[in-house]
């Protein structure tokens, strides 16, 4: 990119006051806040957003429409839908686009079981509901997981770990995004601004997965999207998408096991 394209060099901004910040039981008592919303480490334009977000999309096409025969060829659609969203946000940011990535410390790894743990509760919960009410599609994903032998169930775990991470990327960059629009543009409260952006970022990942539940959009954005409202609250709570990652792996591979045991234990019969 031309050096009038890259990002803006600015002073570094206060961390945000205890007013502006939610409690100690959403966000962490410390001095670590988003990246790029307010300017720090750097500020992007508003085409640089779009860019960013157009990234994460392009991701996301690369990663549905690759044919992918088996798992192991899986793998090359699911490593673009990460590296493509990255690379962009790199050439952006320069630098900066390690600040999605903070240091696992031990009481992280705590957090990731629990908001695993808060979504495995919430979204069976909710699947309980969104089925009473309106019936609920299969997830082939779930539903053929361990079927293709010991080589493509190793390479499903790996390939659906990098899709994860990409998951985590394709809907914390859109968060960002939408809350530098509302605090830096739309002169928004921090707080009003993080609300809104966790719902809409949230109400994204749902459309995201409509065409995976058959188009149902009770299950797209009621359990889907609820899932991804806890998600959003580990990286809201830590500002580490390493965290939010962990939590979803936990999440999904704790689901992908169960229906692999499953799965065997049916074949045996």
């Amino acid at each position: 990119m031309s050096s009038g394209s890259g990002p803006r060099a600015v002073p570094v901004h206060e961390p945000a006051s205890s007013h502006d910040r939610f409690g100690p039981l959403i966000e962490r008592r410390n001095d670590a806040d988003f990246p790029f919303y307010n300017g720090t480490p750097t500020t992007l334009s508003v085409r640089q957003w779009v860019l960013a977000w157009a990234s994460v999309a392009v991701g996301f096409a690369a990663l549905v429409l690759i044919p992918h025969p088996d798992n192991v060829v899986a793998l090359i659609p699911r490593i673009l839908f990460v590296v493509i969203p990255l690379v962009v946000l790199a050439m952006v940011t320069r630098e900066h686009w390690t600040a999605l990535f903070r240091k696992v410390h031990g009481r992280d790894v705590l957090t990731m079981i629990g908001f695993a743990v808060l979504n495995l509760v919430v979204t069976s919960v909710l699947a309980l509901i969104v089925r009473a009410l309106f019936g609920v599609a299969s997830n082939e994903a779930i539903d053929g997981a361990g079927e293709g032998g010991a080589l493509d169930t190793a390479a499903f775990f790996v390939g659906t770990g990098i899709q994860l991470v990409g998951e985590e990327v394709f809907t914390i960059v859109p968060f960002l995004a939408l809350m530098y629009v509302l605090f830096a543009k739309a002169k928004l409260s921090r707080k009003t601004a993080i609300i809104l952006a966790w719902l809409l970022s949230a109400v994204w990942f749902g459309a995201a997965h409509l065409q995976t539940y058959d188009w149902n959009f009770a299950q797209a954005f009621i359990v889907i999207g609820g899932a991804r409202l806890v998600l959003t609250l580990a990286y809201i709570r830590t500002k580490n998408l390493w965290v939010s990652t962990g939590a979803h792996i936990i999440n999904d591979w704790t689901l992908f096991t169960q229906a692999i045991v499953i799965n065997a234990a049916l074949v045996t019969l």
